[in-house]
């Protein structure tokens, strides 16, 4: 009785001293507004090519998964009939009901991308099912390993509902979820010290990701203009061992989760632009520098067994021949895909359009689709010797979490990944638009009573011209801005109407066209793709990936090539069949094929280069 005493005054403590330091922070700065904003769901549609075919397959998939078996494990907790096969896996067993809030986020997302009032009418159907599993004393919640965790999808799955599938009754779940929630989980972000304070039954009850809360919080204040979704957003960002120490550049990634700490990252720059204090937007990019720089693989993936490694030791170098556990691919995509459109809308700076843009091709676009018993793609193997294989059952495995693999984390980010690459290709400013992604697609938006459709069609980056032609309404004048990589080589141009322009296409840069705009006006950008090699790491420098404009270019081969330095220095590849490459070694040629192009064969990420002798 003295320790729960304790216990329950040090809470209520914590409680008083954030909430005073929350109110602080919010009279001492002005909330941010970005200089660019992602288009709506349904402004954008994919056309024909691999974006839309991997867009298509998980919206097919998860519009037919059976409702009664994803109530299931909410109707058995709360003493409801409960019908239906159950789901299995994670969503029964190790965190139950987490990826719901996922898959409604997704489809009511899928459902305003392609006006599907199928796809909306689930979306309903889901939230009038969960609701009746809501009571007041938060049974569902009850025990669970991860409340918190649990809690921010289902916040997340609601906001989406009621955004994007038009679901009035979704606030008012959302406004139930919080209050039975509410008591069975931390009430601010716990630091690692904290969790283990706390009373647990095992290991895996310290794992709660309190800290990526605050974003979805955030949201939620923004969507039903209520302070105490503001307030809460405020408690659950990690301040005192993350935030603190990133603005000031103090590298404090090693040894944390990757995953749910870039997920953390959006919580920093919500918190950036609703407190408006500048310490999280320097925090952020300086945890994105610090990734960069150190933590990302050719592919632009990090996080070899989802941890961050220390830097200058060599061990992302030595995690090849370590671990086929080297990215955890949806989950992954979906937390880096989400920090860097907040930075590109906050900075108009291309290099995050470049990082989400190699992230796409060199791991989630190659992402296998859910199966129907949940077995889930969830780690890109860049090791020696790579595979692509499913998440199943692992024999021998320590943690229970870990024994049966179906309906992971993944199984949630992977529709919310590709749902979000309509988002992601076209960013509207006050000016006009910007081009991040070049893939065949539609964007229609109006400025000046003007009706405007641009549509881009291209093979990128297979080949190397991308064309956008213009449907207006009437003549309108708007900027254009195109995003040039910064590997773009010297011979990349811009030409509209056939006419090259003047201005140089600098790389690392969005190239504005400013000019009265007429209907049937087009634009072509010629991106030109150098070959290039890069390192795994600093300290490992005879590993060496081989790249080609913004894909890194697999080596298909069960063992890993070995190839003399001279032949990589300025490496000359050849044109084979489909999106296959080879690269001439002399007596041989060794074929190379980019990450979504590869099936069950064995493959290289990196390749070692062999030192001239003499």
């Amino acid at each position: 009785m003295p320790d729960y005493t304790r216990r329950t005054f040090l809470g209520g403590a914590i409680s008083a001293t954030i909430a005073a330091s929350t109110k602080a922070r919010a009279q001492a700065h002005t909330p941010v507004n970005p200089d660019l904003a992602v288009f709506p769901y349904g402004a954008v549609e994919l056309l024909n090519g691999p974006l839309k075919r991997q867009f298509d397959e998980n919206h097919a998939f998860f519009l037919n998964l059976n409702e009664d078996r994803l109530l299931k494990i909410y109707r058995q907790r709360t003493g409801l009939p409960a019908p239906g096969e159950d789901m299995g896996g994670w969503y029964d067993d190790f965190c139950p009901g987490a990826s719901f809030g996922q898959y409604v986020s997704a489809l009511a997302r899928f459902a305003a991308a392609t006006r599907s009032e199928p796809t909306r009418e689930k979306v309903k159907r889901l939230v009038r099912g969960y609701a009746q599993t809501v009571d007041s004393t938060g049974t569902f919640f009850a025990d669970l390993r991860y409340p918190g965790y649990t809690y921010d999808k289902l916040v997340c799955g609601l906001l989406d509902a009621h955004s994007w599938a038009g679901d009035e009754t979704a606030v008012p779940v959302l406004y139930a979820t919080t209050r039975a929630a509410t008591p069975h989980m931390a009430d601010h972000a716990l630091t690692t010290q904290e969790q283990q304070e706390r009373p647990h039954k095992d290991e895996t009850y310290l794992w709660d990701e309190t800290y990526t809360m605050a974003e979805n919080l955030f949201l939620a204040y923004e969507r039903t203009g209520d302070r105490m979704f503001f307030d809460m957003g405020s408690r659950y960002l990690l301040d005192r061992t993350f935030f603190d120490p990133l603005s000031q550049g103090q590298n404090v990634l090693p040894g944390l989760h990757a995953y749910s700490h870039v997920n953390a990252l959006s919580s920093g720059l919500q918190g950036y632009m609703k407190l408006g204090d500048p310490k999280y937007f320097h925090a952020v990019a300086n945890a994105v520098d610090m990734i960069w720089k150190d933590q990302s693989f050719a592919t632009g993936g990090w996080g070899p067994n989802e941890g961050f490694i220390e830097p200058g030791k060599g061990q992302l170098g030595a995690s090849l021949s370590e671990t086929p556990r080297s990215f955890e691919t949806p989950c992954g995509a979906y937390a880096h895909f989400k920090a860097m459109r907040y930075l590109l809308a906050l900075t108009r700076d291309a290099r995050y359009g470049d990082s989400i843009e190699r992230l796409l091709y060199n791991t989630i676009l190659g992402a296998w689709p859910v199966r129907e018993d949940g077995s889930t793609f969830y780690y890109s193997d860049f090791h020696h010797s790579g595979r692509k294989t499913y998440r199943r059952e692992i024999p021998g495995a320590s943690y229970r979490w870990d024994k049966d693999g179906r309906w992971p984390c993944c199984s949630g980010t992977l529709p919310q990944v590709v749902a979000d690459y309509t988002i992601s290709a076209y960013f509207r400013s006050s000016d006009g638009v910007y081009v991040n992604l070049y893939v065949p697609s539609r964007v229609t938006w109006t400025t000046n009573s003007a009706r405007c459709v641009l549509t881009q069609q291209t093979a990128y980056p297979t080949e190397d011209l991308v064309t956008l032609r213009m449907e207006l309404s009437s003549p309108v004048a708007f900027s254009l801005h195109l995003r040039i990589p910064a590997w773009a080589g010297s011979q990349t141009s811009v030409s509209v109407n056939g006419k090259r322009q003047k201005a140089a296409a600098a790389p690392g840069t969005f190239f504005a066209l400013r000019r009265n705009w007429k209907s049937g006006d087009r634009v072509e950008l010629d991106l030109d793709q150098p070959t290039r090699t890069e390192a795994v790491d600093r300290q490992t420098t005879d590993q060496v990936a081989i790249l080609r404009g913004p894909q890194v270019l697999f080596a298909i081969s069960d063992k890993q090539p070995e190839i003399p330095s001279e032949r990589f220095t300025h490496p000359r590849l050849e044109k084979a069949a489909n999106d296959d490459w080879t690269l001439n070694l002399g007596e041989s040629t060794l074929l190379l094929r980019p990450f979504a192009s590869i099936g069950e064969e064995i493959y290289q990420t990196y390749c070692r280069v062999l030192a001239t002798a003499g």
